[in-house]
C-alpha cells in the first residue's frame, strides 16, 4: 500500500539560507531512493520559516529503508544546529490514486 506523508517543520527564517544546501542534498538523495515516488520541501510564502513536507512512498518497506538511509542521518544530525524544530509529520496509507 502506498504511504503518503504530509506535514511541516520550522526553521528560524534567518537560518533558511544556511539550511537550503542541506535540504537540497536531502531531497536529491531521497528522490533517488528505490520506492520514492515523490519528495519535496516547500517554504510557505506567508509564514517565513515554515517548511511544508510532502512524500509519497511505494510502500512501508521503502519508507523504512529511507529512515535507515545515510542521508537522513546526516539531515537529522544537522537539524538542531540549523534550528529545525516543531516537526509535525503524519503518515497516511493510501489506496488507488485517481486524477481529479
Amino acid at each position: 500500500m502506498t504511504v503518503v506523508i504530509l506535514g511541516t517543520v520550522r526553521l528560524p527564517p534567518e537560518r533558511l539560507a544556511d539550511a537550503r544546501p542541506h535540504m537540497a542534498a536531502m531531497v536529491a538523495a531521497t528522490r533517488a531512493e528505490d520506492g520514492c515516488l515523490a519528495y519535496a520541501y516547500a517554504e510557505d510564502v506567508l509564514d517565513p520559516g515554515l517548511i511544508r513536507v510532502s512524500e509519497i512512498w511505494r510502500d512501508q518497506a521503502a519508507l523504512d529503508a529511507h529512515a535507515r538511509s545515510a542521508h537522513i542521518q546526516v539531515w537529522r544530525a544537522a537539524g538542531p544546529g540549523l534550528g529545525l524544530h516543531d516537526r509535525q509529520l503524519v503518515a497516511y496509507d493510501a489506496g488507488a490514486s485517481r486524477p481529479i
